[in-house]
Order: C-alpha cells, then sequence, then structure tokens
C-alpha cells in the first residue's frame, strides 16, 4: 500500500507548459517546428520533454538521425492531451465571444432610413458614443432569427402580438413639388390649389396607391381629370427625388421629406393627412433599463415628438 505522499505525487497533472511542449512536438514530429511554433529555444522545448518524461517515468519519444518519433507511451499521451487542449481551446473562445458586445442590429424602411433616421443618426452617435448600434435597410415582415434585433415598420401588415411595441408617430402624406413649380404643377386662384390637369403625378411600384389612399383621407375633391399622366418609378425614394428634380408632384409622408421642407427645396400646397397607419419599433422583448435598445427607444420618441 502506498503511503499518502505517494498517492499525492501520483494524482498531480503535470506542468502545463511541457505538455504544450509535448503536444507540439509530437504533432510536428519535430523539437525545431514545435519551438517556432511556441516561440521557444529548440532546446527548451527539448528540457520540457525530458522532465516530462522523469515526471511520468516513461519513454514518449524514439530519437532518429534528428528526428523524433512517439512510443506507444507518447502516442497515449498525445491523444490525451489533444482532446484537453482542444476542449480547452473550444471553451476559451466561447468565453471570448460571449464577453464581447455585439452591435445592436436595427432594421428601418429603406426610404425612411435614407431621408429621416440617417440624417439624425450622429446625434444619436454623439449622445451614446458607448453603444455600438448598426442600421440597416428591410421592409415588411421579418425575422429576428434573421440577424436582426429590432425593426422600425409601418403598421401596414399584421405582426405577432408578442412583440414589444414601441409607437413612435403617425404616418401623414400630401402632395409636395418643388416651390418654382407650384403654379406650373396647381391652380392657385382659389382659396385651396388644385392639381391640374396635366401635372405629372409621380408614382411609386412599391407604394402604387399612394394618390388614392391621399384623396381618401385628405377630403380632398378632385375636378375630372385630376392631374396628368403618372410616371412610375421602382422605388418610392426615387418618385421623391423625382418631385426635388421638378419632374412632378409626388404624394410623400411628412417625415421623409421633413428636411426638404425646412430647407425650402419641397413644399406641400395641401399640407399633409394622416392615412391611418404608423411607425413603431419592434423587439422581441422589453428593453432592459441602461441598454442599447431603452437608450435607442427613449431618442427615437424623442425624435419623433417632433410635430413637424
Amino acid at each position: 500500500m502506498r503511503d499518502s505522499n505517494s498517492q499525492i505525487g501520483a494524482s498531480h497533472l503535470p506542468s502545463l507548459l511541457a505538455l504544450r511542449c509535448f503536444e507540439a512536438a509530437a504533432r510536428a514530429e519535430s523539437f525545431t517546428s514545435a519551438a517556432k511554433e511556441l516561440h521557444l529555444t529548440h532546446g527548451a522545448i527539448s528540457r520540457a520533454v525530458r522532465l516530462l518524461e522523469e515526471d511520468l517515468g516513461v519513454t514518449l519519444f524514439e530519437r532518429r538521425n534528428r528526428r523524433v518519433f512517439l512510443t506507444d507511451q507518447g502516442q497515449k499521451l498525445f491523444q490525451g492531451v489533444s482532446e484537453g487542449l482542444g476542449v480547452i481551446r473550444r471553451v476559451t473562445q466561447e468565453l471570448r465571444k460571449a464577453a464581447q458586445t455585439s452591435p445592436l442590429v436595427v432594421s428601418c424602411e429603406p426610404t425612411l432610413l435614407m431621408r429621416w433616421l440617417i440624417p439624425r443618426w450622429p446625434e444619436f452617435r454623439k449622445q451614446y458614443p458607448e453603444h455600438d448600434v448598426h442600421l440597416v435597410a428591410g421592409g415588411g415582415p421579418f425575422k429576428f432569427e434573421s440577424g436582426i434585433d429590432l425593426a422600425i415598420r409601418r403598421n401596414d401588415f399584421k405582426w405577432p402580438e408578442a412583440l414589444n411595441v414601441t409607437y413612435l408617430f403617425a404616418e401623414k402624406t400630401g402632395p409636395v413639388c418643388r416651390p418654382d413649380k407650384v403654379n406650373t404643377f396647381f391652380d392657385t386662384s382659389g382659396e385651396v390649389p388644385v392639381l391640374r390637369p396635366g401635372a405629372p403625378r409621380l408614382q411609386s411600384r412599391t407604394r402604387p396607391t399612394a394618390w388614392q389612399e391621399w384623396l381618401s383621407v385628405s377630403g380632398h375633391v378632385p375636378l375630372e381629370g385630376y392631374g396628368g399622366p403618372d410616371q412610375f418609378f421602382e422605388h418610392f425614394y426615387f418618385s421623391l427625388q423625382a418631385a426635388l428634380a421638378g419632374l412632378g408632384v409626388a404624394i410623400a409622408p411628412c417625415k421623409m421629406v421633413q428636411d426638404d421642407l425646412e430647407a425650402g427645396l419641397l413644399v406641400a400646397p395641401l399640407g399633409f393627412s394622416e392615412d391611418g397607419t404608423s411607425y413603431h419599433l419592434l423587439a422581441p422583448q422589453e428593453a432592459a433599463p441602461g441598454s442599447a435598445h431603452f437608450f435607442l427607444q427613449e431618442w427615437l420618441k424623442s425624435l419623433a415628438a417632433d410635430k413637424t
């Protein structure tokens, strides 16, 4: 029967550095290659392996013609050490990955993103420089599993009831054109301007019913031959750019042309009317106080409160 000191000696773990030196040398079958990999000298690798052999009481390598080959005992140890180091690598990688702060990815409808949110984004970054938030363009239905954390959407489609929903602002739309084109496109002789029969109506294939929807909510009574031929553009953003270029009159959401109105680049002769839809910040769960989600939510609510 062994005494307690012998039991302790038999159960202690070898030096981790020695095991690393052994594993590298065994994998490459070369002390020189192991030394380069671990940034040690050839002599340091040789000493570490020798001390490991003395500790274990076995020969781990056969040395022949300046090369080393694993013995049966060395092969057994190599298998165990490789598996152990593999587990350590995987666990440490997982811990490092978990410790890294992942950016908060926010999906926003493209035109709103381009014309309203991005121009104001420097202010958010100035107020909350410690939070990493990425903006991506996306519209309509979505899945949080697809790599986004939050979404800004208009409620023109049905979303799951379980979502956390933060109201931002009501959608208001109206006809807009360049200031120098008002008299060309509108008859302003009466109390209320009227779109001239020949005025081009700018349309978007992504909102093909924008004019009809605005007429239905604005209370404006169109005259026969109201407006001229429709000009269609592939995306809503392009129809707004066409209005800025003086090509015609576009139905625009107020928020998306807010900066152009303030800069005097566009005017809205008939104002804006709520169309019954609204924009919301959607999340899978409630924002935790102090989180990037929380600060973004509060900032968006403050931004959306602008009555322009």
